[in-house]
């Protein structure tokens, strides 16, 4: 699922009614939920952040810049922060399932619309930007609302979109639409209290580094360019800034880190270096504290990486790699980690309705028991696959840590990695499949009064039929791939184990005869006689080489066990 993240600045921060106005339209929109409202009152500026399905996120930033646009006049606004906007500035960040270039193309077409719709001067900063002297957000907000009506008539600084009259402009000001990569700030803790030292680490591993000296590096003499700025020595990390700090609350010192580009250094780089460092120096990191939000890749890539380093598979639970990352980098050293509370998609996935795979097994089983038709056979088939994936990563797990076969845990892992990933994409069907017979159900309750809406209703019967057959083919081929580490696990996997591979060939294949019948009934509503040949070919042929794999790893399986 594509998510994306806003974090819309808006020039307010004293005036909670306004604020409170302006951060809850963003409820309006569904799918959206609105993570912070961080108001500054010395700022007079207050950080909403939210986050969701990209065009949803989009429709609700709209709407939270016309709220602001109606409730702050800038003519009246003082604070200590650069600002030449009601909402100053609006950046789109990718979380998962996008990229940045994309996210970039809806902060364009959010650009666009505040323009038109609005009749705000809008800027592209950042990925969004049009062209290169508009990347850096400071240049596009220099001179601020202050001097915006003698910018606004320089045509180097025409508006990418809205208009360039001030008189238009006057009360709500300008406005910077980016797209950015997710900063995280983040602190580590030291197990000492000086700030000096503290900051030594943190020159050591911020970007900037510190300044060269001669002779001594605290004391000695600056080097300098010939225009008289400071030479510089570059710290260990890209992308990082970081400063050292005394944190009176806990009673020990910090060094308090902004990444501002996590695919450059992500968290757990960045926690191993400052761990180097801060050894070289005599000094221990205890653990780390995150600020506000983090994406779930951040803690899932922190939780690989420590478990290769401990030559570990990588072919387990998603909760379980929560645990070795939180573990890993001492995020529970200060307070308790709650993951639901702290990562950007557990909380999204709190505020959004139950699916089926959240269910326990007894809420599930008894729900399909139920007098309604939906989950039924395509759901659990989709489900007994996933088991099957499920059963084949826990023999590859086992495997891997069998006393004197070490050597080979990296074969091991790669195999459950590739298990749960089968694994995954079938209990993302279960839901799939409950969805596909739900849009049908949904066609029949629409209009037909006249030769138009029965055409319509009739179009959109077939769309949904059609959609209805592909989803169980989908189950189909998910749970066809994992026949393949069956059959490794059946041949290489731990001898006491063995009988796990056989069975979990018996639950692929219950699986992928079970999506072929809603594969063959489903087709029957289609009209589409080219589209039902094909698909039923397909599924037939697939259905017997289901049987022969599964006949296969079963003989496998059987001849270890009975010798």
């Amino acid at each position: 699922m594509e998510i994306i993240e806003c974090v819309p600045n808006i020039s307010e921060g004293r005036d909670l009614k306004k604020i409170n106005a302006i951060a809850d339209v963003v409820k309006l929109v569904q799918g959206v939920q609105l993570l912070d409202v961080d108001p500054g009152y010395d700022t007079n500026r207050t950080v909403i952040t939210f986050a969701g399905p990209p065009q949803s996120v989009i429709d609700a930033a709209f709407l939270l810049v016309q709220k602001a646009a109606e409730l702050i006049d800038m003519q009246q606004h003082k604070g200590e922060h650069p600002r030449f906007g009601a909402t100053d500035v609006c950046p789109l960040i990718p979380i998962s399932g996008i990229t940045l270039d994309k996210t970039a193309h809806y902060a364009q077409k959010l650009g666009k619309k505040i323009g038109r719709e609005i009749q705000i001067p809008v800027y592209l900063y950042e990925r969004a930007a049009q062209s290169k002297n508009r990347q850096n957000l400071a240049l596009c907000r220099s001179g601020e609302y202050e001097g915006l009506e003698q910018k606004l008539k320089d045509p180097k600084w025409k508006p990418d979109f809205g208009p360039s009259d001030f008189k238009i402009a006057k009360k709500t000001g300008a406005i910077a639409v980016g797209a950015r990569d997710f900063l995280v700030a983040y602190n580590i803790n030291l197990n000492t209290t000086s700030t000096r030292r503290a900051n030594a680490i943190a020159f050591d591993v911020r970007e900037a580094g510190r300044v060269k000296r001669e002779g001594h590096p605290l004391t000695g003499k600056i080097l300098r360019k010939k225009n008289g700025e400071p030479l510089k020595k570059p710290g260990s990390l890209k992308h990082v800034k970081a400063i050292g700090w005394f944190i009176e609350e806990y009673g020990i010192a910090q060094i308090s880190m902004n990444l501002t580009n996590i695919n450059v250094t992500p968290v757990h780089v960045a926690f191993d270096e400052v761990c180097k460092k801060a050894t070289q120096r005599g000094i221990r990191v205890t653990g780390s504290e995150l600020v506000g939000l983090i994406p779930l890749k951040c803690m899932l890539a922190a939780a690989d990486y420590f478990l290769e380093k401990q030559q570990r598979s990588l072919g387990i639970s998603e909760r379980e790699k929560i645990k070795i990352a939180v573990k890993s980098l001492g995020l529970d050293d200060l307070k308790p980690f709650i993951p639901e509370e702290k990562i950007i998609e557990y909380k999204l996935k709190a505020s959004t309705s139950s699916k089926l795979i959240d269910q326990n097994l007894y809420s599930f089983s008894h729900q399909t028991a139920s007098e309604s038709p939906a989950p039924g056979g395509g759901s659990v088939s989709a489900y007994i696959g996933a088991l099957g994936a499920a059963l084949s990563a826990m023999v590859a797990n086992i495997s891997a840590h069998k006393r004197g076969w070490d050597e080979q845990w990296n074969f091991y892992s790669n195999w459950a990695k590739k298990a749960c990933e089968i694994q995954d994409e079938l209990l993302g069907l279960v839901d799939e499949d409950t969805h596909a017979f739900d849009a049908i159900m949904s066609c029949f309750s629409m209009p037909k009064n006249s030769k138009k809406e029965i055409q319509d209703r009739k179009k959109a019967l077939q769309k949904a039929t059609k959609k209805a057959s592909e989803v169980p083919y989908q189950v189909m081929t998910s749970s066809f791939k994992a026949f393949e580490i069956a059959k490794q696990m059946a041949q290489k996997g731990l001898q006491a184990s063995v009988s796990d591979a056989g069975v979990a060939a018996l639950a692929l294949r219950t699986s992928i005869y079970g999506a072929y019948l809603n594969v063959i009934i489903n087709l029957q509503g289609i009209e589409d006689e080219k589209f039902k040949k094909s698909l039923k070919k397909k599924a037939k042929s697939l259905l017997k080489k289901a049987c022969q794999e599964e006949k296969d790893i079963v003989k496998i399986v059987t001849a270890k066990i009975e010798g």
